[in-house]
């Protein structure tokens, strides 16, 4: 029996002893699995971060690219709206001009303008009562004095507009309204805020 015994304690002795190494390997085993789970979760929570914190730096860029695009809109339409201002307030005072002065600036108006000197000068039927005559004579003395001829007519004509004349030669007229060359000057200035002039105006001080 006692042979038999130790032969059973061996067995015994040798079963445990391969449990025991076979327990640790697979402690090891799990051990390194979790270590690995653990290292690619980590760089998968890393990963994300990065994500998400690029994403959040490229809405805050597109934010910032709308909220420059939307200061430079309101500013561009701040500085049309003081051209507008600006033009309406030169319409008024034209139109308030002394007599001595507004018939200067016709006179120079349609000298300016006229290409043969020989064009008839259309008024409105206020400006063709007051001071056509007067700016029509002024003219010729401009264009004489250029050395063009000074042959300007009063035309019987008139025209509905506010202020300023046009020059007429058969079937060929030169507007010089006020209100289209306010207009044609205004123009200029809304272009100008459109491109990329208006650094170079803006450095300047153009604009107020």
């Amino acid at each position: 029996m006692k042979g038999i015994d130790k032969i059973t304690s061996r067995i015994i002795a040798d079963a445990e002893a391969e449990c025991a190494a076979v327990k640790k390997e697979s402690d090891e085993r799990v051990a390194a699995i979790r270590e690995e789970n653990e290292r690619r979760a980590q760089e998968e929570y890393l990963r994300l971060v990065r994500e998400g914190v690029k994403d959040t730096e490229q809405r805050v860029q597109r934010l910032d690219r709308t909220a420059r695009l939307e200061a430079k809109k309101s500013i561009l339409n701040m500085k049309q709206e003081t051209v507008s201002r600006a033009f309406e307030l030169a319409k008024g005072k034209i139109a308030e001009l002394p007599e001595r002065d507004y018939v200067s600036f016709l006179a120079r108006e349609a000298s300016e303008a006229a290409v043969s000197g020989q064009e008839e000068v259309i008024f409105c039927e206020r400006d063709r009562k007051s001071v056509g005559a007067k700016a029509v004579k002024a003219a010729n003395e401009l264009l004489a004095a250029k050395g063009m001829p000074g042959m300007l007519t009063l035309s019987d004509t008139t025209r509905e507009f506010s202020g300023g004349l046009m020059l007429k030669q058969g079937d060929i007229e030169v507007n010089c309204t006020v209100d289209t060359l306010l207009d044609l000057m205004k123009q200029a200035q809304v272009n100008i805020l459109h491109t990329p002039l208006l650094k170079i105006a803006n450095h300047l001080h153009v604009f107020p």
